[in-house]
Order: C-alpha cells, then structure tokens, then sequence
C-alpha cells in the first residue's frame, strides 16, 4: 500500500461516519406524527439512564440532541408549534417514566389502600411533569430558527422550564439535567459557582450542541466550544477536590443509626417496642459518639408524650452526648407535623424543628376534598392533617457549632436550605428512604445531598433509616457511609465548612444572569441569519 492509499484509508472511516450521522440526522427530522412520537419517548426513556443508578450520562447528551432533531423536523410542518410540544411532552413522559420508576413503591407500602393508585401515578406523575418539558418545547417551536440561534433557543427554554419545575406548584426539581454528571464529582465541583439549575441549563446547551453534527454539513463549533468549556469545569473540579481539604472538628465524632425498618414494619403495632428497642441498642454500641443521628420518624410513636422513651433518651445522653432524631409532631386537634428534636444531656430539648416543605400526596394532598371524593388518600397513615413549618432555620449545638437540620426532600430545593443571613456550619439530613424503593430512588436522593454540600461548601449528615447513611465533607465526598438496606452504625469525624462558596452567597441570581447572556447571544445569531 502506497503512501497516498494510506492516507485514503484513513479518511474513509471518518467520511463513512459522518455519512452514518447525516443519515440518523435526515431519518429523525423525517419522521411522521405517531413515528416522531414513539421515537421521542423511546429517547426520553433511554435518557433517564443518564441518572443514577446507572450513571451512563452520555445518553443525555444524546436525548437532547434527538430532541433538537425532532424540533427540526417540526419547523415547516403544518402545525410546528402543536408538533414540537408534542414530541417534548413524549420526551419528557419517557425520561420522567424511567427516571422516576421508583415512586411505585411507596403505593405499595400499604398495598391494600393504595396498590390500585398505581397504574394512575405511573401515567399522571410523570405525564405532569412532561407539561414543563411540552411547555418548553412549544415555546422553542414558535421563536425557532435555522442556524445556531435554535441551540441557544431550545436550551434557555428548557433550562428555564428546568427551573419552574422546582418552584411552581411547591416544585420537584429532582433529576435536573445537573445530577446527569453522578458520575463526575469533578464536573459537580461547578456547583458551587452557581448552582445546579444554571449547571443544569448548560448540560441541556451541550447536548443541544452536538444536533448539528447530524446535518447535511456538519458544525463542530457548537460543540467544540462546549466541550472546551466542560473540560474546564471538569478540570477546574479536579483541582479543587486534589486540593482543598476541610479540617476535622475536634472532639466531634458523629454516630448515624440507620435500623433498617422496613416501612410496612414501622407503625404495626406488634413491631413498635422492638423497633424503639433496636434504635436504643444501636446507638449504646461502643464508641464513645459525641452525636448520635436517628432517621426521619425514628420513633414510631408520638415521642414528647411517651415519658418510658424520654427516660431512655435522658439515659443515652447522661454523659453530655447529643441526640438529633425526626420524630412526629402533635399539635392537638388532628394536626402533626414532620419534626426533629435536637437533645443535649439527660435528654434535656435544646430545639425542635417542623418541616417547611411537605411532600404533595405523600403528607398532604393538593386539592384535598376534591382528590378525597375520588378516593385519594395521603401515603402517611395517620389519620389528620400534616401542617408545615416556617422555614429552614439554625440551631447551636453544643461544642459542634451550628446546625441546620434538613427532613428528607427538604434537601431537593438549592435556594431553600439556609435561612437567610444564618449560615450554618452543618447540614443535619435525616430521612426515611424506604418510601423510595430499594435502588435507584435512595441513590438518587444522595446524590442530591452531595450536590447541596458542594454549592453551599457545608458538611452534611444524613441518617435513613433503610439507607444510604452517610456523612458528606464540604465537596460532596462520602468519608464515611452504610448502604442500602443494611442494619448498623456508622461513626465518623465531623469536617469544618470552606468558605461560603459564589452560589451560597449570590444563589439563583446567577442562574438569571446566565439566561439573560444566553438570550441575548440567540437574539444576536437570530439577526445574524
């Protein structure tokens, strides 16, 4: 072979590849109405596998790019605005389908009561959520345009839709397109610049970034600058992991029990003496905690009325330890609410906590009479209203500093964990886990609790009660954990919080900064063309 033939072999594969992306470029704008939409969900669904457990994040990247290319497809039909909301809400059933799979689980605690509600959830849940994701792809049909503009377009008004879906309606911003990078904690170091919805909304502008590689003439401009940018971040987050290395706190030493009840096991009546026994024989094991940490409603039982548990607190504290345990809240007349106490020597309360954040269907229901009359009941089996608290807040802890306590998704909201102007020095996430099914779901929501310790620079301590217990140092690393459906302590140090990092002290303005520059960059590509 010549050196003129080498030279040909060596362009045919790229040129034979670029023909392979041309070719999957034409066929997804081509296809029809119910071909476009089998396609769209089917790339929602794969997706979703970009989320943790599975981490295989290149097949966001991938689904936003398909679903640029359906947009594409969309632009010129008769009816291109009804054509792109119905490819995204197809998009988004699929990924919110696969993505949240695990809510079926929490109907079927209590199989009886709440079992026939399932084939309902698993169409209603995730066909809502697909509105923000229809809503966003509606308004990139109307202002789309050939050319770059549409990448910018499409990427501000999904990050944008992104954003509403952790407010409105008390929000559930849980699998943004930022949790896609589970895989790279040096990528997650970018949240604490600014945040995960803006890391979200540049995820989106990445994947959309490769579209055009499936044209008829490939742009690699986009998407060359993008992954420059991303390479970075990721290089920039290395650098800080290698670097930065929070202190211990002296004299601190933390024992999270996780008792691993499973949730049908909870409230039984003929179980309540053996599960308060097995947290008490958990937390007396050898030692010598500073703190001990129980789950989300720990006591399955209304603790402050129940005099026999409060003397065992008091005896689990004689020798000055701390205990932070959730525990359920009467407040007369049929309402409860979601609460931690926080209790210092001989079970003395140095403060009591109510969540602020209820779970809509899980501790209260939306529009409850009307839901009611169709059958509809909270997944909390006790009988009254759950009521919320009045926002996150902060508490000193003896010889530990200050703490911010967190009850389960209370940790899901960025802009909701610290009170304003009352940094803490710790998060205190306790959580009960087991509603969440036993893989994917309770990852999930771990994930999310290293993600908060990045963007406010802060240690998080997190008890759950079937798993993941863990305890997070300020950049989002595991020192110390007990997995999933596994019986035990885990004891470890306490680290000191960084400095507060550009989110904790801007938070969601940077997000708006970064759609107004976005914006305008699409308007100037707009007027370009």
């Amino acid at each position: 072979m010549t050196p003129s033939d080498n030279d040909a072999a060596l362009k045919k594969p790229p040129k034979r590849a670029l023909r392979v992306l041309r070719a999957i470029g034409e066929l997804i704008r081509g296809l029809n109405k119910s071909r476009r939409l089998v396609f769209a969900f089917a790339a929602g669904a794969v997706s979703a596998l970009a989320f943790e457990p599975f981490n295989l994040f290149p097949l966001l990247l991938l689904g936003f790019a398909a679903l640029v290319l359906l947009l594409d497809g969309a632009h010129g039909r008769p009816h291109p605005v009804r054509a792109a909301a119905s490819a995204g809400w197809a998009f988004g059933f699929g990924q919110f389908l696969v993505g949240l799979h695990w809510i079926g689980y929490a109907f079927m605690v209590d199989p009886g009561a709440h079992a026939w509600q399932i084939p309902f959830v698993a169409v209603l849940f995730p066909g809502g959520l697909a509105l923000f994701v229809m809503a966003a792809c509606a308004v990139a049909g109307r202002l789309w345009r050939p050319g770059p503009a549409r990448i910018l377009i499409f990427a501000l008004c999904y990050g944008i839709a992104e954003w509403l879906r952790g407010h409105v309606l008390t929000g559930f911003p849980w699998n943004v397109a930022a949790y896609g990078w589970g895989a790279s904690l040096a990528v997650l170091q970018s949240t604490a610049l600014f945040g995960s919805y803006t890391l979200t909304l540049l995820t989106i502008l990445l994947g959309a970034a490769l579209a055009p590689l499936f044209e008829l003439r490939p742009k690699w401009g986009f998407a060359a600058v993008m992954a420059g940018f991303f390479t970075l971040l990721c290089a920039g987050g290395a650098v800080r992991l290698a670097t930065t290395h929070p202190a211990l706190v002296d004299g601190v030493k933390v024992r999270l029990v996780q008792p691993d009840i499973p949730q049908a096991e909870k409230y039984d009546r003929q179980y309540v003496v053996r599960n308060w026994e097995r947290l008490i024989a958990l937390s007396s094991r050898p030692g010598a905690p500073t703190i001990i940490v129980w789950p989300e409603a720990a006591p399955s039982f209304l603790l402050m009325r129940s005099p026999g548990a409060l003397e065992d607190i008091a005896a689990l504290t004689a020798n000055g330890q701390g205990l932070i345990t959730g525990a359920i809240r009467s407040h007369g007349e049929g309402r409860y609410s979601n609460s931690l106490y926080v209790f210092g020597r001989n079970g003395a309360v140095i403060g009591s906590y109510d969540k602020f954040h209820l779970v809509p269907f899980g501790e209260y229901l939306p529009f409850e009479k009307t839901l009611e009359s169709l059958g509809l009941k909270k997944l909390t089996g006790i009988d009254g209203s759950f009521v919320a608290g009045d926002g996150p807040h902060t508490y000193a802890l003896p010889g530990a500093g200050r703490v911010a306590p967190l009850i389960c998704y209370e940790i899901l909201f960025p802009d909701e964990v610290v009170a304003a102007g009352d940094r803490p020095d710790w998060f205190v996430n306790v959580t009960d886990d087991s509603w969440f099914g036993p893989w994917a779901g309770p990852r999930q929501h771990l994930l999310v609790a290293r993600v908060r310790a990045i963007e406010q620079g802060l240690p998080v301590v997190r008890a759950a009660n079937t798993g993941i217990s863990a305890i997070i140092d300020p950049l989002g690393r595991l020192t110390a954990q007990l997995g999933l459906d596994e019986m035990g302590v885990v004891d470890g140090r306490l680290r000191a919080p960084i400095a507060a990092t550009p989110y904790s002290r801007l938070g969601e303005w940077v997000f708006g900064l970064v759609v107004c520059a976005l914006a305008a960059l699409a308007w100037l590509f707009s007027k370009g063309k």
